[in-house]
């Protein structure tokens, strides 16, 4: 047997490190070519390392949540060694000597005897001696209730059988977390009376609590790795240098529901069914061109601002292994369905895990939705080093006052949040008022002017 390393291969143009997230190995188990070893991660890209060999794991060179460098070992495995590196074969057994003609083996000639007597041994053997049983007295029921003792507990109450207490007992019972199906009742007919609540909580730690309501001690610790490392790192970052500003405006959404419902009577491949996300991007698109300080980048550390003319919009989207950000390049250059065919791509490659690093990255404004699990308003939090990301809450059917009447609208808050230091309030305000405008009047998305 032979020695073999494996290191870690390079995962990528310009990576030097990466981050170890999951081992699919222990010290001694077997694997074959191409069985999984590790899971690395860099740029929010995981990358499975298989091995190249059969063999068996022997040495395991970093722990979940280190950062191993491109070409460190990673793993020694036990392989077959090369050719005329054999395991050593077995000393041949010495030759028997060959039975002569008619002969018989000796352990056969000797098992007919020896069963013969073990045979005649049992059958001299006496018969046991069987005893006539003893009388058994059985004492007499006795009438009454008999009350429970200490060595003699009263049994629990069957699920569903409702004991007997007052309201206060019941009450006391309650607040101190006491299933009253484990007490017995000295009162009239098994009723159960304080003294009875009393007694039982004097036993202390053996009193047993109601179902939900008892003390748990036990702490779980979860390392911070991977991918909700870097999240974690990202958000400090932002909420660290960045000054928030969050402004919610309410928006009447019913036309545009209603044009939605419309366009998706008839989808087609070119064309699939929109949800609200690719209108909101095209309003942006258009609040954007008359803000162009929004869709910026900020270098606080150079003291830069990089305003850019391309609109990369992220979409923060919920995956199986955390929140990533797959990015609409070039968002003032698609159309409404143009916007939602990109958009389904990227998040479901990113859902899957087969985003690539370029279609994580890049963006220069963001959108976050939870949908219909969202809330009344949010404050989202920008999306470092960005300057301003807009954020979609639940949508309600609510009252609205339209001069003479209450009627039924549909109704979306819009939370934005916004770098401070870059976008005063005022254009905050602008721009959260021209989406709005663009929302409510959706037919403006379609004319390019």
């Amino acid at each position: 047997m032979a020695e073999r390393i494996i290191k870690l291969p390079d995962v990528g143009e310009g990576i030097a490190e990466a981050e170890l997230v999951e081992w699919h190995v222990k010290i001694g188990d077997i694997i074959r070519e191409d069985d999984l070893l590790a899971a690395v991660m860099t740029d929010k890209a995981t990358v499975e390392i298989p091995s190249p060999v059969d063999g068996e794991v022997t040495w395991i060179g970093a722990e979940i949540g280190d950062t191993v460098a491109i070409g460190s070992a990673l793993v020694k495995l036990k392989v077959a060694g090369a050719a005329g590196a054999e395991e050593p074969a077995a000393a041949p057994e010495a030759p028997r000597e060959a039975p002569k003609p008619g002969s018989k083996p000796a352990a056969a000639a000797e098992a007919p005897a020896a069963k013969a007597e073990a045979l005649k041994a049992e059958a001299s053997k006496p018969a046991p001696t069987v005893e006539p049983p003893k009388a058994m007295t059985v004492p007499k029921p006795t009438r009454g209730v008999v009350q429970a003792t200490a060595q003699n507990p009263a049994p629990r109450r069957a699920p569903g059988e409702k004991p007997l207490a007052s309201p206060a007992v019941r009450l006391r019972a309650r607040e101190a977390g006491i299933d009253l199906r484990q007490l017995s009742g000295t009162g009239p007919a098994g009723r159960i009376l304080h003294e009875d609540l009393d007694a039982f909580l004097l036993r202390g730690p053996e009193a047993e609590r109601a179902p939900g309501l008892s003390q748990k001690s036990a702490v779980t610790d979860i390392k911070v790795v991977g991918l909700r490392r870097k999240i974690a790192e990202k958000m400090a970052l932002s909420k660290s240098r960045i000054p928030h500003i969050t402004i919610v405006e309410e928006i009447n959404v019913t036309p545009l529901e209603d044009l939605r419902a419309t366009l998706n009577k008839k989808p087609a491949p070119e064309r699939p069914k929109l949800t609200l996300l690719p209108f909101l991007m095209r309003a942006m698109v258009k609040a954007i061109s008359e803000q162009p300080n929004l869709n910026a980048l900020y270098d606080d550390d150079a003291g830069v601002i990089h305003q850019h003319a391309g609109i990369h919009i992220g979409i923060a989207t919920q995956t199986p292994t955390g929140l990533m950000v797959p990015v609409v390049k070039h968002a003032e250059a698609r159309d409404v369905w143009g916007c939602g065919i990109e958009l389904n791509r990227i998040a479901e490659r990113a859902r899957d895990g087969t985003a690539t690093r370029d279609e994580l990255t890049g963006s220069t404004i963001t959108i976050t939705s939870l949908g219909a699990l969202g809330g009344i308003a949010t404050t989202p939090v920008i999306n470092y080093p960005e300057v301003a990301i807009v954020g979609v809450n639940k949508m309600m059917i609510r009252p609205v006052w339209d001069g003479t009447t209450f009627v039924p609208r549909k109704m979306m808050n819009l939370s934005s949040s916004f770098d401070h230091r870059v976008i005063d309030g005022w254009d905050a305000a602008i721009f959260v008022q021209r989406l709005k405008e663009l929302l409510e009047n959706p037919a403006t998305l379609f004319i390019d002017v």
